[in-house]
This record gives structure tokens, C-alpha cells and sequence, in this order.
């Protein structure tokens, strides 16, 4: 993809005011050598003013003339600072085909019963939904719900295993930090109960002391 501002205009300026052949008037703008034809023809951008791309900061005077002097060198432009500025930050929504959104439902259903730790925003985001198709499916006030039932969205094929389990992984210790900041995680010490001390037993005491008679028996 090509990062001149305006490639058809420059096309039709390079047609007009340079001797660059169709090939590298195409190399340079992203188009089509047989586009860069109709260009000269008149057949394509009749109605286009051409825009120099020198002047307009795309395109150095030593690089247009190297091109001119060799038409198998190939010109490279100036990375425009606009063009950078145009470009999208945030990636692409995620699309879901339209044979699966009607599955979608099912998946939120499944969600909001096993894995209610995971926020609404995080649904939204992997399922390509909204909050508050979310909402209605917790509130059961979505139109379909009398059909809707809790399906794991991997099998439904909305997200891969790995990505699923990395969101409710992500949820769960979220969660795990917020019961500990709150006290919910307090750990109480259990006292275990100290064992009697060990006594040994008491022998046997004979009732009474021996005596000679009792030893050597009475004698007559």
C-alpha cells in the first residue's frame, strides 16, 4: 500500500510533467501500470488536478531525476508526516460472520453463568458485542431469550481456546486482588490445641511395709 496522500493526482502530475515511464508512476503512487494508462489517455482522472509531489513534501528532486535517468530505478517516497497522523491507532473491530451473531447470545449466556468475574467490557470486546446486548442477556430481557442457552463460545467457534482461557485467567486474578484489598482474603491462624503433658503412671504401692514375720514365716 502506497504512502502518498493523494496517488491518483500525483499519478496525473508525474503523467504530465515528467518522463518517469508508466511502470514507475504506478511503483510510486500504489496503482496499476494500466490505470497509469488510462491517466495519459484521458480515459481515468479526467477531472483530477494533478498535485506535485515535491513541492508537497513526498518526493525529493534527486530522487524524481534518478528515476528519469534510469527507467528500471524505482523512486522511494518521503513517509508523510500527515499520512502517519491518518493512520488508525486502534485496531479493527472484531468481526463475527453473520451466520454466527445469532450464536452470540449463548456465549454472553455462558459467561454471566460460569465466569461472572469477567467484565462486560471483556465480553464485549471478544465476542464483538455490545454492553447492552450483555445487559439484557443477564436481565433476560433480550428478545430471544426464551432460546437462549449458555454455550462455551469455543465451541461455537467465536474464540479460541487460549484467548478464552487467558481473559478468565486475567478475570480471576482481578478478582483474587479485590477480595484481598477489600479483606475478603484475611487469613485467620487457627490455634491448634496443645496435647496434655505426658505423666507417667504412678506404680503400684504395697499396702504395708514387710516384716520378718511375714518374710520368714511365723515361727512356733
Amino acid at each position: 500500500m502506497s504512502d502518498i496522500l493523494m496517488p491518483k493526482a500525483t499519478a496525473v502530475w508525474l503523467v504530465d510533467n515528467t518522463s518517469l515511464s508508466f511502470e514507475q508512476i504506478a511503483d510510486f503512487c500504489g496503482l496499476h501500470p494500466l490505470e497509469v494508462r488510462g491517466i495519459a489517455d484521458g480515459d481515468v482522472a479526467r477531472d483530477i488536478r494533478g498535485v506535485d509531489p515535491v513541492t508537497g513534501g513526498q518526493l525529493t528532486r534527486e530522487e524524481l531525476d534518478k528515476a528519469q535517468a534510469n527507467e528500471n530505478y524505482r523512486m522511494k517516497a518521503i513517509v508523510s508526516r500527515h499520512a502517519e497522523l491518518l493512520k488508525s491507532a486502534k485496531p479493527a473491530p472484531k468481526y463475527t460472520p453473520v451466520s454466527r451473531r445469532q450464536d452470540r447470545p449463548d456465549a454472553i449466556a455462558w459467561f454471566v453463568r460460569n465466569h461472572p468475574e469477567v467484565a462486560d467490557a471483556q465480553i464485549a470486546k471478544l465476542l464483538g458485542t455490545t454492553k447492552s446486548t450483555i445487559e439484557s442477556v443477564r436481565n433476560r430481557t433480550h428478545w430471544n431469550s426464551a432460546n437462549i442457552k449458555p454455550v462455551d463460545p469455543v465451541t461455537l467457534g467465536l474464540v479460541g481456546q487460549l484467548v478464552l482461557d487467558e481473559v478468565v485467567k486475567k478475570a480471576a486474578d482481578k478478582k483474587a486482588k479485590d477480595d484481598l484489598k477489600n479483606g475478603g482474603g484475611t487469613i485467620q491462624a487457627v490455634v491448634e490445641e496443645a496435647e496434655p503433658e505426658f505423666i507417667p503412671e504412678a506404680r503400684e504401692r504395697p499396702s504395708a511395709e514387710p516384716t520378718a514375720e511375714s518374710v520368714f514365716g511365723k515361727r512356733d
